[in-house]
């Protein structure tokens, strides 16, 4: 019986785009881009496997999966305030999923993306 082969998790946010199917690829990067313009103020990491952003603490995360991608506002908070503009979308207590062929529109990342004047940590 052949043993599956586990990769290197990935070291930063490029490299685990890099790992990623075309299409969801250039689904994730457009999230970057505008989580990046919403939080200038952000630091990149890699957080449970999945590319992440902080600032005075965990911000946004986001990662690919076999049938779509997730958005994960790493705030319950800024989901309950948000619940009438993702009620188009599959959510859980802190989790956003989307199909690749339908992604968050830029307007709605960067509304939750915009905490960092109200996190204190």
């Amino acid at each position: 019986m052949k043993k599956a082969t586990k990769t290197a998790p990935a070291k930063d946010i490029d490299d685990y785009l890099a790992s990623v199917p075309a299409e969801a690829r250039a689904v994730l990067e457009k999230l970057r881009r505008t989580i990046s313009n919403a939080a200038p103020m952000a630091t990149e990491k890699i957080s449970y496997g999945m590319p992440a952003f902080y600032y005075n603490g965990p911000l946004v995360s986001f990662g690919a999966f076999k049938d779509h991608c997730s958005f994960f506002p790493m705030s319950v908070s800024v989901m309950t305030s948000h619940k009438f503009q993702l009620k188009p979308y599959d959510t859980s207590k802190g989790t956003i999923r989307f199909p690749m062929n339908k992604p968050l529109p830029a307007a709605l990342v960067k509304s939750l993306s915009r905490r960092e004047s109200k996190r204190t940590r």
